[in-house]
């Protein structure tokens, strides 16, 4: 069975949920909860990682729409989108609460 032939809905949740699959993309939401905002500099120093990676985990959480950039002159802010996060968990409740369709295997 093909990527293509899932619904819409399925497609959505599992782009958010490869978005925060990784520990250190966990790590940042983690430390974004407890920070209104920060610079990446101020996450380096939390975690146990180069800033250039860091800087590609909070580039995927971005695209993913999980937090919110905000350039500060030479540097950018970096702060969570807590409505996408409600958004991800009541996309998620949504999806444990529908009944599965019955998945038939091709011969």
């Amino acid at each position: 069975m093909s990527a293509q032939s899932f619904s819409p809905d399925l497609e959505a949740i599992a782009e958010r949920a490869k978005a925060i699959s990784h520990p250190a993309r966990l790590a940042i939401i983690r430390h974004l909860a407890t920070h209104d905002e920060c610079i990446c500099g101020d996450i380096v120093e939390s975690l146990p990682l180069a800033q250039s990676t860091v800087s590609r985990h909070l580039r995927v959480l971005q695209e993913a729409g999980i937090i919110r950039v905000t350039p500060d002159g030479p540097r950018s802010c970096y702060c969570l989108d807590r409505a996408a996060l409600r958004d991800m968990q009541s996309s998620f409740d949504a999806f444990l609460e529908t009944p599965a369709n019955p998945v038939t295997e091709r011969a």
